[in-house]
C-alpha cells in the first residue's frame, strides 16, 4: 500500500472540508496517583498532563488560497475541452479556515512556536490558551523548508512557558505524551512511546531529523507538543504516515534541540541563517560500510568536500565517515544535514568520523549556507556505472576521456577528464589494476575514487 503523509493541520475551505496534504521521582519524572473506587492508589498521567497542557494552544487561521479551477466534467463529457485546446484552468482565490494547535515557549514575550503549515498563507491567527482566553497573533518569523514558525501574542495574564528536554537524550522506548487539537475537538492529550530517532528520507520536509512515536496524533495536532514524564517538551508534532488518513501509530515529531535552534535564529534575524558544511554524500548503506572497513551501519559518507569550504578547512576528507556531531551518534546522512542546517554559520562543532577504520574528532567553524547543501547518492554497481566511459591509462590514474550520452557513467556523474585514483580504500594505476579490484567486488558496493581538477570525490 502506497504510503500517505499528512501535514497535521485541519483546514477548511469554502467548498467543504479537506485535509493538508503534505506534510516527580527522583528524576523529575511527576507520573502521580489516583485513587479508585476502593480507594487503591493508581498510576496517573494526570500530572504531567495537567502541566503540560497549561502551553500548548490552539491556532485557527484564515485567509485566501489560490487555486486552479478545471473544466466541469460534464463539460469535458461533451468534448468542450477539445474544441478548445488553448482554454486553461481559471485560478480564482478561495477563502479558508485552518486548525492547528502551538506551544508557548517564552511567557513574558508571549512567542508560540508552531508548524509553517498551520500558518502559510494566513491572514488573520487566533490563538485559544487552556483557560479559553482568545488572543489575535502575529507572524515573527517563519522557515518553510523546516515547517516551523513562530507567533506572538500580547497578554495582561501570566502565561505558562513550557521547559525544554533536551532530545539528544531521548531514548527509544522512553514514554511521551502527545497533546494538541485534532480534528478541532478542543485539546487533547494521547500517550505511547518514542518509536524511533534520526528518520528522514521521508520527503515531508527540505531538513528532516523527526522523532517517531505511536502516540496517537491526527489531523490539527500540527504544531502540538510531544513532552516527556517531567512535562518537557521533547519535540513539536509535525506529520504522519495515513494510508487510510488516519492514525495508523506512526506520527514524527520536530526534537527540541533543532526547535531552539531554529527558535534563536528567528528571534535574532526574523529568518533562519543556515550553517553549511559543504559536503556532499549519502547515506551509508551496509555495503559501503563493509568497503571501508567500518563496523556499524550507522553514519554520513562523504563523496566530495567543497574546496574552501568549513568541511575542507577543517581538514574533512572525500572518502571519511562521519558518526557524530558533538559527542552525540548520528545515523544518517539526512540527520546531519537537518542538524548541522538548523545551526546558525560561526558555530564550532565537534565532528567524530572514521578514516581508513580510525576514528577521530575534527573541530569545524560552520559557514552560511550558498545553497549548495549535499544530497544523498542512489547506490548503483561499480561495473554498471563505468559502462559508457571511455577509459585511458595515464601518469596520474586511469584518465576518463569520453563519456556517452545518456550512457550508466553520465547519469552518475563520470565526466570527461576525471581520472579514477581508487576503489574503495585501494589505489588504482592501471586498466588492469582496475578490472580486477572491480571483479573483485562485483558482489557488493564499491565507492571509485575520482580526482577532478583539485577536487577528490567518491562515486559509487
Amino acid at each position: 500500500m502506497k504510503k500517505r503523509f499528512f501535514a497535521l493541520s485541519s483546514v477548511v475551505l469554502a467548498a467543504g472540508l479537506a485535509f493538508s496534504a503534505q506534510a516527580a521521582d527522583a528524576d523529575g519524572t511527576i507520573i502521580g496517583a489516583a485513587a479508585n473506587a476502593e480507594g487503591t492508589a493508581v498510576p496517573s498521567l494526570a500530572p504531567v498532563a495537567e502541566r503540560a497542557s497549561q502551553s500548548v494552544v490552539t491556532i485557527s487561521v484564515s485567509g485566501k488560497k489560490t487555486v486552479k479551477s478545471s473544466i466541469p466534467d460534464q463539460f469535458r463529457f461533451f468534448g468542450f475541452d477539445d474544441m478548445f485546446p488553448g482554454l486553461q484552468p481559471e485560478q480564482r482565490e478561495t477563502p479558508f479556515q485552518a486548525l492547528g494547535s502551538g506551544i508557548i515557549i517564552d511567557a513574558e514575550k508571549g512567542y508560540i512556536i508552531t508548524n509553517f503549515h498551520v500558518v502559510d498563507g494566513a491572514d488573520s491567527i487566533k490563538v485559544t490558551t487552556k483557560d479559553g482566553t482568545e488572543y489575535t497573533a502575529k507572524k515573527i518569523g517563519t522557515d518553510k523548508q523546516s515547517d516551523f514558525a513562530i507567533v506572538q501574542i500580547k497578554s495582561d495574564k501570566k502565561l505558562a512557558a513550557i521547559p525544554f528536554a533536551d532530545s539528544d537524550k531521548v531514548r527509544v522506548g522512553d514514554f511521551v505524551l502527545a497533546i494538541g487539537n485534532p480534528f478541532g475537538l478542543g485539546q487533547t492529550v494521547t500517550h505511547g512511546i518514542v518509536s524511533a530517532l534520526g528518520r528522514s528520507g521521508l520527503n515531508i520536509e527540505n531538513f528532516e531529523n523527526f522523532i517517531q512515536t505511536d502516540a496517537a496524533i491526527n489531523s490539527g495536532n500540527s504544531g502540538g507538543a510531544l513532552v516527556n514524564l517531567k512535562g518537557e517538551l521533547v519535540g513539536m508534532n509535525t506529520a504522519i504516515i495515513a494510508p487510510s488518513g488516519g492514525n495508523v501509530g506512526i506520527g514524527f515529531s520536530i526534537p527540541s534541540n533543532m526547535l531552539k535552534d531554529l527558535t534563536s535564529q528567528i528571534v535574532k534575524f526574523g529568518e533562519v541563517h543556515r550553517g553549511f558544511l559543504g559536503i556532499m554524500g549519502g547515506e551509508l548503506s551496509p555495503k559501503i560500510a563493509k568497503a571501508f572497513d567500518y563496523e556499524s551501519k550507522k553514519g554520513a559518507f562523504v563523496n566530495q568536500v567543497m574546496k574552501g569550504s568549513a568541511a575542507d578547512e577543517a581538514g574533512i576528507k572525500a572518502g571519511d565517515i562521519i558518526t557524530s556531531i558533538n559527542g552525540m551518534k548520528i545515523n544518517s546522512f539526512g540527520e546531519l544535514r537537518a542538524k548541522i542546517a538548523t545551526m546558525g554559520p560561526g558555530k564550532t562543532v565537534q565532528l567524530g568520523i572514521v578514516r581508513d577504520g580510525k576514528e577521530q574528532t575534527v573541530s569545524v567553524v560552520l559557514k552560511e549556507d550558498d545553497g549548495k547543501s549535499g544530497s544523498a547518492s542512489a547506490e548503483t554497481d561499480s561495473i554498471e556505472l563505468l559502462q559508457g566511459a571511455g577509459l585511458r591509462e595515464s601518469e596520474n590514474g586511469i584518465e576518463v576521456v569520453s563519456v556517452a550520452k545518456n550512457s550508466a557513467a553520465e547519469k552518475m556523474g563520470i565526466k570527461k577528464g576525471d581520472v579514477i585514483t581508487g576503489v574503495n580504500k585501494t589505489a588504482v594505476k592501471t586498466l588492469k589494476d582496475l578490472h580486477k579490484y572491480l571483479d573483485d567486488a562485483e558482489r557488493g558496493t564499491v565507492a571509485i575514487r575520482i580526482q577532478r581538477g583539485n577536487v577528490t570525490l567518491f562515486i559509487w
